[in-house]
């Protein structure tokens, strides 16, 4: 019951989080067209909020899958 509560609730801040994130690309057709200059290892400038808001949402990630894992399991 309680990990219920706590899945459902991590589910909302894992919503929210990537929803929060900022483009990284000029959309899905860029993807396919290969326009658009996406380097993977450009030096990105990322201050703030940026910064920090990918890193949560991959630990919020993380906690969602042992959480739903533990669920099934008890």
């Amino acid at each position: 019951m309680i990990l219920d509560i706590l899945l459902i609730i991590n589910a909302a801040i894992v919503i929210i989080l990537a929803l929060l994130q900022s483009g990284q690309s000029e959309g899905l057709s860029s993807a396919f067209t290969g326009s658009g200059g996406l380097n993977l290892f450009a030096n990105t400038k990322e201050r703030g909020a940026e910064k920090i808001i990918p890193t949560i949402t991959l630990i919020s990630g993380i906690t969602f899958l042992v959480l739903a894992v533990l669920v099934r399991i008890i």
